[in-house]
């Protein structure tokens, strides 16, 4: 399959979405926050407070899994971004694309098929929402050039804007 056919960009609440996993724009204590974090956890139920707490931290561009608990989503992929500098640093980027590449290699080792991302990173830790959406869309890419799984990405948007930002750069993928 194409891989532009195995990307979709979609305006919509990810909290509501029917797929394998969704993807949490958590902090590195893995506790309670707001936006997306706050919005997943609120709809997910206590049991996944609780099974954070088990797991109790991680790091900058990697991510751990849980069980989706009362979402339609069956697991939850929580990734940690870095708190944009306020201009482009040394290594953020890498960063940034390293909590993509960790939550696809998370979601190919648990067998999703489908997953659905956040915009990583642009809410509370402030990343520019066109820098953050390229990087993150470069970062899927090259996993789906060298993986079958997960067969269907997602970019799950809070504007119509991010999502004709993804729509376009989807149109662009030469396979």
């Amino acid at each position: 399959m194409a891989i532009r056919d195995r990307l979709d960009a979609i305006e919509a609440d990810i909290t509501t979405l029917t797929v394998d996993a969704i993807v949490n724009a958590a902090n590195s204590a893995l506790i309670a926050g707001g936006g997306v974090d706050g919005a997943i956890r609120k709809r997910a139920g206590t049991d996944l407070d609780e099974e954070l707490r088990g797991i109790g931290s991680c790091e900058e561009g990697n991510a751990v899994i849980t069980s989706g608990y009362r979402l339609p989503a069956a697991y939850v992929i929580h990734t940690v971004a870095p708190i944009w500098a306020g201009k482009r640093a040394s290594g953020q980027d890498a960063v940034l694309a390293r909590c993509y590449e960790t939550a696809l290699t998370l979601a190919e080792s648990n067998n999703v098929r489908s997953i659905a991302f956040p915009a990583i990173g642009t809410g509370a830790y402030r990343w520019p929402a066109d820098v953050a959406a390229k990087i993150a869309f470069d970062a899927v890419v090259r996993h789906l050039r060298k993986s079958e799984v997960p067969a269907a990405v997602t970019f799950c948007c809070f504007s119509r804007v991010d999502r004709e930002r993804y729509t376009d750069m989807i149109a662009a993928v030469r396979d």
